[in-house]
């Protein structure tokens, strides 16, 4: 699919909720593949999910990438399906959210040897499918152990769509990991070292009508050493 068809073809389904108008939303759509000082940003890591049976709830058993962990958050997060239809052409492997009619959910994934510098140039790729008014927005734990989730998100869309997001038209709010609720904005969040990227649409599961679905996602970003850890006595 071509840029221009793209852009053309997902505006009118208010894509990326939030924004203020078209120009925004190419931004968002078609980031460059360098940030303001000439670093290149690499693909990271897709993760496509195995071509296994489907389940309730999402373990590691269904990650294809060897160096992703994936974890499950919030008080419904037992419910998150990775679902699949055999009955239905094309369907792909992917990661829905209609089960958790009991409480909000999240999804995260993190590498296994390094982190995540999102600071500057990055972007998030993948395909996803949102019904019933579900805005699927993006999740990050820094290394410190603080949450955060975007201010705009995907909004409902007629089908399978794939986005291209460059993560400098977020703002970011703390996110509660537990109850999966949105807090105050934080100011100037330094993504620079990142530990783990994930989605949620703060809300709760509807079945078919009111989901979220993710077939697959790309992060684009460079990676980051973890800070190595002082042997057992030293200082």
């Amino acid at each position: 699919m071509k840029k221009s068809s793209l852009l053309t073809q997902a505006f009118p389904y208010r894509t990326l909720v939030g924004t203020a108008s078209a120009l925004l939303l190419a931004v968002a759509l078609f980031p460059k593949a360098t940030d303001g000082v000439g670093q290149r940003t690499t693909l990271l890591f897709r993760e496509d999910w195995k071509q296994i049976p489907a389940a309730i709830p999402v373990t590691q058993d269904h990650v294809a990438h060897s160096e992703l962990v994936v974890s499950r958050h919030g008080p419904d997060a037992d419910s998150i399906k990775k679902s699949h239809h055999d009955n239905i052409k094309n369907d792909p492997w992917y990661i829905w959210s209609g089960s958790c009619e009991k409480g909000r959910w999240a999804l995260s994934l993190r590498m296994k040897h390094s982190l995540v510098d999102l600071s500057s140039g990055a972007h998030i790729r993948w395909r996803t499918r949102q019904s019933g008014g579900h805005v699927l927005k993006i999740v990050l734990e820094l290394e410190d152990g603080t949450w955060l989730v975007s201010d705009k998100g995907f909004g409902e869309t007629p089908d399978w769509w794939v986005f291209d997001v460059d993560l400098k038209v977020f703002r970011w709010h703390r996110l509660d990991v537990q109850s999966i609720e949105a807090g105050p904005l934080v100011k100037e969040p330094d993504l620079s070292r990142v530990r783990s990227v994930g989605w949620t649409d703060l809300m709760v599961g509807g079945s078919s009508k009111a989901c979220t679905r993710v077939d697959w996602i790309e992060v684009y970003g460079r990676a980051v050493r973890l800070r190595s850890r002082p042997e057992p006595g030293m200082k």
